[in-house]
């Protein structure tokens, strides 16, 4: 496979010999394929300091166009001879090709600045077809937990174009954060962006950073985030958390909380706050009319700042002990002829399914979602295991695979006593290869509904983008062949194979800057002595 990853569908003429590019290659953009050109100018050329402009005077020439025979995800490579061609069913398509032609020009490619400028670049002159499996291929990255600065979420949306992947679910508010600026509601980034510590390791840690922590990005950041993921064909889609997993919200209204159960204070008899410690916080959300208006708020600026098919309301580890103490919510459960409180949730997410409904999207949510009815419309993550989306499969409802015992990346990647806070279960690079989002159970029509998979990168114990790199790469790679290519049975799969072009990967990794976990161990910048973890042993359960 050239040591491409993911590993393309086909390649011919391995053993056809070389082209080269030098500074007289031409860079010609067919209709739709502009921004495709600037992509590769931007990058591959200011790497191999070769100017791919539309005016050079060799024989090279490198050649973009839209060809609709293709499917819209899907390429065609062509690289033999002095004209090459990458087709795209679409200009998605066209930008994966040129991803592949990168990989093919070798690590130094994925530098910002040419090693030895003036020397020319070899290409092997074969052709590659290829296209994805699944339309929906994610990363979700948390920033609620530990907040992510802007550069370091555009590097990341370059380091899923490199991969392929082409969802990035953008977990924006947690109990520990608000981290998007909503403009009719400023206290919700005044007061919700910030704590004043942050707890570090797992909760049960003694340890604690004890300086404030926080951030949150203006809309200008947002428009600027989501327009540099349209470039790279990567939809971002929001996630804004209801009815639990609200403190930081909570927090700077006040008047969202159960005010007849905790009137607008902590644990401690003071006034609650941002949270700054990790689990499942108590204070969720008042099922009232006015708790619903200020959410519409919400989204109606959401809607405006993410043009994304789907937004994601959470709806998962909503604790319903304030709803079972509160009157109001008690009233409010007999108001509305619900049997107990979980139709209650399930009357909270089914009023945002009927409003992003109206206003032509789909809401996507956490499976939890499914327990008291699912909404008609809505889209499940399956992070529980399989069984969710296999039931929402059945019923009709369309998922996304992301069980936490496959492809939760923050849990540890191997059992030495060096794995820095180590997290739930040993996941492996192979495991991680061996993972199948659709399961077994699922029949033809069923297995339609599942529009793809996800891995989620969860940072209670991700102080900074170093430890985000540990534990997202190497397995992001495995993670998007599996997405992305046509692979075999898990037990099928050739991880001797894959392993062997991974060391040509480690090689771009490196150029890129990417701080991942070597497969030799931790180097001992990246380990934390003494900080507490929750390893959980044996292998995970498989359902």
């Amino acid at each position: 496979m050239m040591d491409l990853i993911p590993a393309p569908r086909r390649i011919t003429g391995e053993h056809r010999g070389h082209g080269r590019l030098d500074a007289g290659t031409r860079l010609e953009a067919g209709p739709g394929t502009e921004g495709v050109a600037r992509w590769l100018r931007a990058t591959v050329g200011a790497a191999t300091g070769l100017p791919l402009d539309g005016h050079g005077d060799g024989a090279s020439r490198i050649r973009l166009a839209v060809d609709p025979a293709l499917p819209p995800e899907g390429y065609r490579l062509s690289l033999g001879g002095p004209d090459r061609l990458i087709a795209g069913g679409s200009a998605a398509g066209v930008f994966w090709g040129a991803q592949t032609l990168r990989q093919l020009l070798g690590p130094d490619a994925f530098r910002r600045a040419p090693l030895r400028p003036g020397r020319h670049w070899e290409l092997p002159e074969i052709t590659v077809e290829d296209e994805p499996r699944f339309r929906w291929r994610g990363l979700m990255l948390d920033v609620a937990r530990h907040f992510m600065p802007k550069e370091g979420v555009l590097r990341y949306l370059d380091l899923m174009a490199v991969h392929k992947l082409n969802v990035f679910h953008f977990h924006l508010t947690d109990d520990q954060g608000w981290r998007v600026e909503i403009r009719r509601h400023p206290r919700l980034t005044e007061i919700g962006s910030w704590r004043t510590r942050t707890k570090f390791g797992h909760r049960a840690s003694p340890l604690w950073d004890e300086k404030p922590h926080g951030g949150f990005y203006t809309q200008d950041d947002i428009r600027e985030i989501v327009a540099y993921a349209a470039e790279r064909h990567i939809a971002v889609v929001p996630e804004i958390d209801v009815p639990g997993h609200s403190q930081a919200a909570i927090a700077a209204y006040p008047e969202l909380g159960n005010t007849d159960v905790v009137p607008a204070s902590g644990e401690d008899g003071g006034a609650l706050s941002v949270w700054d410690t990790w689990g499942i916080s108590p204070h969720v959300l008042a099922p009232t009319e006015d708790t619903l208006r200020f959410y519409e708020g919400v989204f109606e600026e959401v809607l405006e700042l993410f043009p994304s098919e789907f937004v994601h309301v959470g709806g998962d580890e909503c604790l319903k002990d304030e709803w079972r103490a509160s009157p109001a919510a008690q009233a409010r459960i007999r108001e509305l002829g619900l049997a107990d409180e979980d139709q209650l949730q399930s009357w909270f997410i089914g009023h945002f399914d009927r409003w992003l409904s109206a206003r032509g999207r789909r809401l996507v949510g956490w499976d939890e979602i499914l327990e008291g009815g699912l909404a008609p419309g809505a889209t499940v993550s399956s992070w529980r295991g399989y069984a969710g989306g296999i039931a929402a499969a059945r019923a009709g409802h369309d998922v996304v695979m992301c069980p936490e015992q496959q492809v939760y990346l923050d849990h540890r990647q191997h059992d030495g006593p060096d794995e820095p806070v180590p997290i739930g279960y040993v996941r492996t690079l192979e495991d991680v290869y061996r993972f199948e989002p659709v399961a077994p159970e699922l029949t033809p029509a069923e297995a339609r509904h599942v529009l793809g998979a996800q891995a989620n990168l969860w940072t209670e114990a991700m102080e900074d983008h170093a430890r985000v790199d540990y534990q997202a790469f190497p397995r992001v790679a495995a993670f998007a062949e599996v997405a992305w290519s046509g692979l075999p049975a898990p037990v099928e799969r050739d991880f001797a194979g894959f392993e062997r072009r991974m060391e040509a990967h480690y090689g771009r990794l490196d150029a890129l800057g990417v701080g991942y976990r070597p497969p030799s161990g931790p180097r001992p910048w990246q380990r934390r002595p003494g900080v507490l973890g929750r390893p959980i042993d044996g292998p995970p359960p498989n359902r």
